[in-house]
């Protein structure tokens, strides 16, 4: 079956909200709102679509987004998103077809780095991107939590207040920018994102609940924390049951994160706190008097990097000691591969081409899943997919890529 796969057309913009809302399993519904927030947001030449007779059968999409890395330099990333093949188009190459045009135009524009959140653990790694950040979500058992709802305020003498969602808006993207900057794998957030995640724009075929927004600040007035929440309605035998299922949490410091947790663990009525999606490592359950009372309920790779400008990348973080390491890169696409001469330092580093023998021999998925500094390569290599070429080269690159705290992407896109 021949297919057109080509750059999304203004009058195409219907066909293909519906094809995606097919390979999403939403509704086969095309709003007028959906259309006109497609149409403010997205660039043609970075919006695919695979055309058969005319009928869109598959979607992709990909915009500029910022990346923080370790110690914090944001890089501009092709962000991927909106990928779906529609059922009937499925295994004959389309997505391949499609990536490589993607991946193929990020590179001609200089991108460092490619992005996106893997719906499918097995699909992306062929194509050269590898897990990055993890995630874990609790479900804190408030009766357990050891907060005694009488005295939950702030201990810092801040408060907490009630926010509409214009105030979000308002208040929200200088937050966030503050504490993207002091997290690693933390991605920018378009204008438009704001609108849609506080409800100020829905579309009529991806209904959502009102959720609640609380604000933290300081006791000099300075927003340092946010939170949104809805609550799960639920009574038996007149007992209430009820779940805050809360769907972001963000601050700058840790009295506004300890803060925002122990109010959410002291609404009344409220027996169950869902946290959401958190980075690995989270303070959450320590801020409880019994940790125990949060139970973990999912843990899972997040955040997907690909390679694209090797030298790029890893001049741009930062490393705690000086040492110095030779990569061998391995791209079966031809984008990225290459060996490698990182020279790093607190200072600073550089990375350039070389001749020398290599150290370390990756493919560059697995340099993706080192990049952040979440996974030692020493585990990697214990799974076989880092090989040691010269003795002691894991304990540097252990020593030099490696972060006491873990990435954390909180954002989907």
């Amino acid at each position: 079956m021949s297919l057109d796969i080509r750059t999304v057309h203004d009058d195409d913009i219907p066909g293909w909200i519906l094809a995606l809302s097919t390979g999403l399993l939403r509704p086969p519904v095309v709003s007028a709102e959906e259309i006109a927030h497609r149409r403010a947001d997205y660039e043609p030449a970075r919006t695919q679509g695979a055309f058969d007779r005319g009928r869109c059968v598959a979607t992709f999409r990909s915009f500029a987004q910022e990346l923080t890395v370790v110690g914090g330099a944001r890089l501009v990333s092709d962000a991927v998103s909106n990928v779906t093949v529609s059922p009937t188009h499925r295994r004959r190459g389309v997505l391949s077809r499609m990536m490589e045009r993607d991946l193929r135009a990020a590179k001609e524009r200089g991108d460092a780095v490619s992005s996106l959140i893997a719906a499918e653990y097995p699909i992306y790694g062929r194509f050269g991107y590898g897990p990055a950040t993890w995630t874990t979500s609790w479900r804190i058992d408030v009766r357990r939590a050891g907060i005694d709802p009488r005295h939950a305020g702030p201990e810092s003498g801040g408060r907490i207040d009630f926010a509409s969602p214009e105030e979000v808006c308002a208040l929200g993207p200088a937050l966030h920018d503050r504490f993207r900057a002091l997290t690693p794998g933390a991605v920018s957030r378009p204008g438009q994102w704001w609108e849609r995640a506080t409800g100020l724009v829905r579309f009529p075929n991806q209904p959502s609940p009102e959720r609640q927004h609380v604000v933290y600040r300081s006791p000099s007035g300075e927003v340092e924390g946010l939170a949104d929440y809805v609550i799960k309605d639920r009574w038996e035998a007149k007992q209430p049951q009820n779940t805050a299922q809360v769907h972001r949490l963000i601050s700058t410091t840790p009295a506004a994160e300890r803060a925002l947790w122990r109010f959410l663990c002291s609404i009344d009525w409220v027996l169950h706190v869902d946290t959401g999606r958190r980075a690995p490592d989270d303070l959450l359950p320590h801020h409880l008097g019994d940790p125990r009372a949060a139970a973990v309920q999912e843990h899972a790779d997040y955040l997907w990097l690909r390679p694209l400008d090797v030298p790029r990348l890893l001049a741009a973080r930062t490393y705690p000691v000086s040492g110095s390491l030779v990569l061998e890169v391995e791209d079966r696409a031809g984008l990225a591969g290459g060996r490698f001469l990182l020279d790093a330092g607190p200072d600073g580093a550089t990375c350039t081409p070389t001749t020398r023998s290599a150290d370390l021999t990756l493919d560059v998925g697995e340099l993706a899943t080192l990049y952040l500094g979440d996974t030692p390569a020493s585990r990697l290599a214990a799974l076989g997919r880092v090989h040691e070429e010269r003795p002691g080269a894991l304990r540097t690159a252990d020593t030099l890529l490696h972060t006491a705290r873990r990435p954390w992407c909180p954002d989907i896109f």
